[in-house]
């Protein structure tokens, strides 16, 4: 079913109510590569649904990787290939993903075959040069099709040796989490040294957790370093897949916003995902948070501006800057100028969509300072592009529970994470418990 061209988003009081988001996206991307890795079979349970997962399903469909979809696609079991790649050539199609795009990369480098990974337009403004020389280093034949340092990628790959490299940690850390799954395939040990100021780390915490959940164990140390041993295969197993903790910032946000109160269920403190700890800008703005085993809570509180990092959790750096529109004071984000490399410029379209509503957007090399509207007679809806970026549409969105006249166009691009997003919205906000 085709999705609308525009929604206009309904203004609402406190929000009181609970929801269990889909399942992660990056554990999902993840967990497909390693299991596509692993000689067996390995289930994934609680996987998420999405576009971004469909494309790396569908590559490892052409690679001759079995993948069995169940229970609308939370359910995966994978057919892995003991990294002997069944399809010897192929060309994929990652649509806009980047986890996709830089995970396979690194995977079909350390098999054997060509193959030829490209997808829509804003994918080949998105680089990918780092990781491609890194490879090289360690024995790959991988290139820039078009030499601009972006897809399309052609890999001619013949397997990695391993030996020394560096790789770059500032632009995007899915370069290092791509080479650290494939690593334990090179055939001697890979040594790596991350230059630079590693960014989102978090997410490589997560690759390392789940490299040791599918049985290889890699040293964090401070993560500017690693050793994998080479000749190593993943086991199969068993798997299930946590809450997307960057959707449920978009929940938490609407409590804020609307001085309600939402329950994320499935995410504790202790999840494998660091942007859980978006909740702590929110307690920094006033809002309560109380965290269980496996919930968190935030109670919308009146709301004052902080200045806060957000490097470690810079997807959720879109939706505090929706939650500042409605705070007391200038807030401040810094730390964040590779998200100029996502879907979007999140960055700079995210500061010009803001300023649509009345408020004024200072904008910097790594980030922003939102300081609210003056008055109310200044605070007014907009109409707001989205740039093909889910996380514009899902951040703000919450405009408009608390501010009538706000109209997102595109919605279905949400769809590349969150298909239900708008719908599970409109739940939460009439009440009770959402999702399974």
């Amino acid at each position: 079913m085709s999705s609308p061209d525009s929604i206009a988003i309904q203004t609402c009081g406190p929000i009181h109510g609970s929801i269990r988001p889909p399942g992660s996206k990056s554990i999902t991307n993840r967990a497909l590569i390693i299991a596509a890795l692993a000689a067996g079979k390995s289930t994934l349970t609680g996987a998420l649904a999405s576009e971004d997962t469909q494309v790396m399903i569908e590559s490892l469909a052409r690679l001759g990787i079995g993948v069995e979809e169940s229970q609308a696609g939370t359910t995966l079991v994978i057919h892995g290939s003991g990294g002997n790649i069944p399809q010897r050539q192929a060309d994929l199609f990652v649509g806009n993903s980047g986890t996709t795009v830089r995970f396979l990369t690194a995977m079909l480098a350390a098999c054997q075959g060509t193959f030829r990974l490209d997808g829509i337009a804003r994918m080949r403004e998105r680089p990918i040069a780092d990781l491609l020389n890194t490879l090289n280093a360690l024995g790959s034949d991988a290139t820039s099709e078009q030499k601009t340092g972006c897809p399309p990628v052609l890999i001619r790959a013949r397997g990695l040796t391993g030996g020394r490299a560096n790789i770059r940690g500032d632009v995007s850390s899915q370069f290092l989490s791509a080479l650290l799954m494939a690593a334990p395939y090179a055939r001697e040990a890979v040594r790596v040294h991350v230059d630079g100021v590693l960014v989102s780390q978090p997410y490589v915490h997560m690759t390392l957790g789940l490299m040791r959940a599918f049985g290889v164990n890699v040293d964090p140390g401070d993560l500017s370093q690693f050793t994998i041993p080479g000749a190593q295969q993943y086991q199969p197993r068993e798997y299930a897949i946590e809450p997307d903790a960057s959707a449920a910032s978009y929940f938490w946000g609407a409590a804020a916003v609307t001085g309600g109160e939402v329950t994320v269920r499935g995410l504790g403190r202790a999840a494998l995902q660091g942007d859980v700890d978006f909740v702590d800008c929110l307690e920094k703005m006033g809002c309560e948070v109380c965290a269980q085993e496996d919930s968190i809570t935030v109670v919308g509180k009146p709301l004052r501006g902080i200045e806060v990092d957000m490097n470690a959790i810079s997807d959720t750096a879109q939706t505090l800057g929706v939650v500042a529109l409605f705070a007391k004071g200038a807030t401040t984000i810094r730390g964040i100028a590779h998200v100029r490399h996502k879907e979007t410029d999140r960055i700079g379209d995210l500061a010009r969509e803001l300023r649509k509503f009345g408020a004024q957007v200072d904008e910097f090399d790594d980030g922003m300072r939102i300081t609210p509207p003056t008055s109310y007679a200044n605070f007014h809806g907009a109409a707001i592009a989205t740039y093909n970026d889910h996380r514009m549409a899902m951040s703000l969105a919450l405009t408009g529970l608390n501010l009538p006249g706000v109209v997102i166009h595109d919605p279905g691009c949400t769809a590349k994470t969150y298909p239900h997003f708008f719908s599970d919205l409109t739940k939460l906000i009439a009440g009770g418990d959402v999702g399974s």
